[in-house]
């Protein structure tokens, strides 16, 4: 069931959320390349935990909650979806096989019978 659109107020403490978020994700930039020097081990854990805290920060704001709840309804709409059988798919498949060498013959007849018409008989360029 779809849910209601809701108009909330973006507060200031959203924006704080959404800086702070942008700024450990800076921050992990920052610190991966910063801590080169210090061993593959420690330049990567920060690059992970500035990471992780970036994306836990912007998960609590409005606005990853709704990025959360998009998420959500959109698994559910997966969920309904009916997929086809094996069977169905591969005669689908050769369908759509069928069509494309029915099309390339008919395009390469077509062809040739215009350059038939146009160079032989029109211009009268024999080859």
């Amino acid at each position: 069931m779809a849910t209601a659109n809701v108009e909330t107020v973006n507060t200031s403490a959203d924006k704080l959320k959404l800086a702070a978020a942008a700024g450990l994700v800076l921050a992990a930039l920052v610190a991966y390349y910063l801590l080169g020097q210090k061993g593959a081990l420690i330049q990567w854990a920060a690059l992970l935990v500035c990471l992780v805290g970036g994306v836990v920060v912007f998960l609590s704001s409005l606005q990853g909650r709704r990025l959360i709840g998009f998420g959500r309804d959109a698994w559910r709409e997966v969920q309904k979806v009916v997929w086809p059988t094996r069977k169905e798919s591969m005669q689908m498949t050769a369908y759509v096989f069928g069509f494309v060498v029915i099309m390339a013959l008919f395009l390469w007849f077509t062809d040739k019978t215009l350059e038939w018409v146009f160079y032989d008989l029109i211009l009268g360029w024999k080859k």
